[in-house]
């Protein structure tokens, strides 16, 4: 299989400031930042790009907005949430020629004001949330459940997987939990959430924004940046989460189709993987997917995470920015925020102890079984 995405390189990736808050920042501002910041990094104007997917949650401002923005003149427009989907509705878009370089990026801000509740993305108003009570971290704690009943998964495993990434949180100065540092034994005595969840096995709540600029192969050897190419990428859909119970026998493997897929377009298997900014939700996720991509076969996920392997300076580093769990959780940003961590990974943009030494092969990661959707991309230092 050739990858439908050869000849699409990032050439720009960047994060606006990561916080609980933000308080006097306006959407309209952050997601400015973001698109400024992205093009900054590529050496790029604005009047270099042809094509967008820009939005923000609570505002709802939209890619035909921010083309005012641009000047009113004509661009490709993407509609795809953002994140992975987003991605590869773009270099879709730059492969068969309706542009040439597109601006990914998003943001949120204000929308988390009752803090006595779970934040409301966590609990849309349909019979499951409003009748039992089953947010986020019960489903996805019900497909951790699921997975310690029938392989024996032990709590040591989900331990290991939140201070790994939460310690490399404590070691990046953008990430709201910097300084924050946690050992397995700290999770464990964190406050229960939702069985076997405890609060430090769960993702923070921040606010923040993010982006991406995608260009043709040709046009990256222009520009005065480290170009990371599109290898692969696929994405597996489900159901709605909130609406179909999150059954293991069901959904547990949710996701291994997308990898299989991506590993399949661009001819690299797992072991060809240098890092892994997988979706960290919660700590047992990262122990699924690795399991469903073939990292491991299935049951072994949780021993496989064991012995610093997911560590910086392990064979696997995973969610070396701090992830979900420390770096920043704002919204649907954090869907963007994968794929641009794995870029700056890549370019070795991150700080020099969060760096993997010779990394030439990322993959990314969207979703999870509760969520009943995971999309998946590789991205490589060299094109296929």
């Amino acid at each position: 299989m050739h990858s439908p995405f050869r000849g699409v390189a990032i050439v720009g990736a960047y994060d606006t400031r990561q916080a609980r808050q933000l308080p006097g920042m306006t959407e309209a501002e952050l997601v400015l930042d973001a698109v400024r910041g992205t093009l900054d990094a590529a050496g790029l104007a604005p009047t270099d790009v042809d094509g967008l997917n820009v939005s923000t949650w609570v505002t709802q401002i939209s890619s035909r907005d921010v083309a005012q923005w641009f000047g009113g003149r004509p661009v490709w427009t993407g509609d795809s949430m953002p994140g992975i989907d987003a991605l590869l509705q773009a270099a879709a878009a730059i492969a068969t020629g309706q542009c040439h370089t597109a601006l990914v990026a998003t943001a949120q801000c204000g929308e988390y004001t009752a803090r006595e509740s779970t934040v409301s993305w966590t609990r849309p108003t349909n019979e499951f949330v409003e009748c039992w009570g089953l947010y986020t971290a019960a489903e996805f704690a019900l497909m951790a459940q699921r997975h310690m009943h029938i392989y024996g998964t032990r709590r040591e495993a989900l331990s290991e997987v939140a201070a790994a990434i939460r310690m490399n949180g404590a070691r990046h100065p953008n990430a709201v939990m910097y300084g924050r540092e946690v050992a397995p034994e700290d999770v464990v005595a964190s406050r229960m959430v939702a069985d076997p969840f405890h609060l430090f096995d769960c993702c923070i709540t921040s606010e923040g924004g993010t982006g991406i600029v995608l260009t043709t192969e040709e046009r990256a050897r222009d520009l005065d940046v480290t170009p990371i190419y599109l290898l692969g990428g696929a994405l597996d859909r489900q159901g709605m989460a909130y609406v179909t119970a999150p059954l293991w026998d069901r959904y547990g493997w949710v996701g291994r189709r997308a990898a299989q897929l991506a590993f399949e377009q661009c001819g690299l298997t797992p072991r060809d993987v240098d890092v892994a900014e997988l979706y960290d939700p919660f700590s047992f996720e990262v122990i699924r997917q690795l399991e469903a991509y073939g990292f491991c076969k299935e049951g072994e996920g949780g021993d496989f995470v064991m012995g610093g392997r997911i560590r910086i300076g392990g064979e696997l580093p995973v969610a070396t920015n701090g992830g979900l769990l420390s770096y920043s959780h704002a919204g649907l940003v954090q869907l963007l925020q994968k794929p641009v961590n794995a870029a700056l990974q890549l370019q070795g943009k991150l700080p020099a102890d969060l760096t993997v030494p010779g990394a030439k092969v990322a993959i990314a990661s969207n979703g999870g079984s509760g969520a009943l959707f995971n999309d998946v991309m590789l991205l490589g230092t060299e094109p296929v």
